[in-house]
């Protein structure tokens, strides 16, 4: 006869404590969060600010937010399906199309803030890191923490992407170049031009040269989009430089569309009187009585 331990008795019932919902359903890291928004005594009620990056199939979501009681409060947002405003209409997903958020956010924040034209960040996207640095007379740069939820922090992930172009749009994040694409973990060193290359699409263009060589059926139901927009390899780094420009001149949100006629759900029926019941029932009978005729 083996000896079989009881693990899951009468005890283990009594103390066992139901984990957070989100925690559950595998969408939060409490033990992340409460790192990111625990904040010192001493600044009591002062917002803790998040750069929050999310990466869906088809879109990509860049917030400024701060945590309340009440729950999280978004200051602002960016989403990569604006970016056919500035001339991106395809490969919205991208480590190009990252950068293009991260930039956008900084920019509509600051012109919110008042702060755009004392924080310009960076105008030349040259690949080297930059960090924007506090004037002397004046505001302090806006701060934001690096908010990547559950994804994984590997070097060359896109995430990084959204955090270069808000940090080049002027705003400040704590961060090193290790996680750059480009970053040589064994010389320790950032490779400026393949960062630059992948901030142009220029990964995506090399991929697309390949392909028309080598499958052009391939090629067609990879790149849709692009031929259907009439974008070329030789094209991209010449559509970006134009979408980054057009970012910096107007970050402003587009006008909320009104929604046609009006609200489509029914208002509540009345309820029925004594009197309208009564009547209900009696005709209801009155039918029956004569075999379902009027």
């Amino acid at each position: 006869m083996t000896f079989a331990k009881i693990i899951k008795n009468k005890a283990y019932f009594k103390r066992f404590q139901t984990k957070y919902r989100r925690r559950r359903e595998g969408k939060t890291n409490y033990a992340r969060r409460r790192t990111l928004v625990k904040q010192d005594k001493t600044k009591y009620d002062t917002p803790k600010y998040r750069l929050v990056v999310r990466f869906t199939n088809k879109d990509i979501v860049a917030q400024i937010v701060s945590a309340k009681i009440g729950g999280d409060q978004t200051m602002c947002a960016a989403y990569a399906h604006e970016l056919p405003r500035y001339g991106v209409k395809t490969g919205l997903t991208n480590y190009a199309a990252g950068y293009c958020v991260g930039l956008l956010l900084a920019r509509r924040l600051l012109a919110k803030l008042g702060l755009a034209d004392k924080y310009e960040g960076t105008t030349e996207v040259n690949g080297e890191d930059y960090y924007v640095e506090a004037i002397a007379d004046g505001p302090n740069p806006f701060y934001a923490l690096l908010d990547v939820g559950l994804k994984r922090t590997t070097t060359g992930a896109k995430v990084f992407a959204v955090m270069k172009g808000a940090c080049d749009g002027g705003i400040e994040v704590p961060h090193g170049e290790s996680r750059f694409v480009g970053y040589d973990p064994e010389a320790k060193s950032l490779d400026a031009d393949v960062l630059r290359k992948h901030l142009f699409g220029g990964h995506v263009a090399a991929y697309m040269r390949m392909l028309q060589e080598e499958n052009e059926e391939k090629y067609k139901k990879e790149f849709g989009g692009y031929i259907k927009n009439g974008v070329t390899a030789d094209a991209l780094e010449e559509l970006y430089s134009a979408c980054h420009a057009a970012i910096r001149a107007d970050p402003s949100p587009a006008a909320k569309k009104e929604r046609p006629g009006k609200h489509t759900i029914p208002p509540n029926q009345r309820k029925m009187s004594k009197k309208q019941k009564e009547q209900r029932v009696a005709a209801k009978l009155l039918k029956k009585k004569r075999g379902g005729r009027n």
